[in-house]
């Protein structure tokens, strides 16, 4: 790996949280924080557009889509790609990029409070960010989702605590491994979750949420009973270690009027995973 390529994606408009507006200054704010010379934030609509097929601002968002994956093309061979959202939603062009990369050798590691697995038909907030997972694999609106479905026996779900019944009975439908959050106080269940996919890459994608929102409460839907950030450090990590990173999403951060302790913990991530050790 060369080095890191940091993408600044500010979207907010697949998020179905009152406050997504703060995503703008979020994915601002966050992106600052990483370490790195190559560092580029993709031009995006800045106000709402029109829903379709159940998607609010989906002629938006498809905008969007379409900016970060030429984006995305011009990132160098062999550097790490780090994409700082905004809402989840923003994920969709990367993992894709990833799985064109590395193929039947890729999964994916959803470290996030929610499923994101919503079903593709109207729903009451039509929020894309809720159903961005579920387009990964294949089940989403026409113009927001991947060129190639990522197989979802190659995702593994983790830190989820909030999920639907429809949710649930998909995870067991298309066979998706799940892992909670006290599964995660170790790497071991979470490695051999990822080794079961028979993948020699992963995907990390981080939904700030997925922390407890007693340690970091800046999220538009926050959840409570989360990850502490040692943990889920110790968990990248491990990932890092065994297998080759094929990409990082950071999202969600909606700034509140308390940043110091909101920024020291993102710094306590942004330093964990991406600061090399002195040697």
């Amino acid at each position: 790996m060369s080095g890191l390529q940091v993408v600044e994606v500010a979207q907010w408009q697949g998020s179905g949280a009152a406050t997504a507006l703060r995503l703008r200054e979020g994915a601002a704010r966050l992106a600052e924080l990483i370490p790195s010379a190559r560092r580029r934030a993709v031009s995006l609509d800045d106000g709402a557009g029109k829903a379709r097929g159940g998607v609010e601002n989906a002629d938006v968002l498809q905008r969007h889509l379409q900016a970060v994956r030429a984006a995305l093309a011009e990132v160098p061979d062999g550097d790490l790609t780090v994409i700082v959202g905004g809402d989840c939603a923003v994920d969709l062009a990367p993992v894709g990029a990833a799985l064109s990369a590395f193929w039947n050798r890729l999964a994916l590691v959803w470290f996030d409070a929610h499923a994101d697995l919503n079903s593709p038909q109207p729903s009451p907030s039509g929020a894309s960010h809720g159903k961005v997972l579920r387009a990964l694999i294949g089940d989403g609106p026409e113009g927001l989702r991947p060129a190639q479905s990522l197989p979802a026996q190659r995702v593994v779900l983790a830190g989820a605590r909030s999920l639907d019944p429809g949710e649930r009975d998909l995870l067991w439908r298309r066979s998706i491994r799940h892992l909670g959050v006290e599964q995660l106080a170790g790497p071991g269940p979470l490695l051999d979750a990822v080794r079961a996919t028979g993948a020699e890459a992963v995907y990390a994608h981080i939904g700030l949420d997925v922390l407890d929102p007693q340690i970091f409460p800046a999220v538009g839907t926050p959840e409570p009973g989360g990850l502490g950030v040692e943990e889920l450090l110790a968990a990248v990590r491990a990932l890092a270690d065994e297998f080759t990173l094929a990409g990082v999403a950071l999202t969600e951060y909606e700034p509140t009027d308390n940043t110091d302790p909101e920024e020291a913990v993102l710094q306590r991530i942004v330093d964990g995973l991406f600061r090399p050790a002195p040697s």
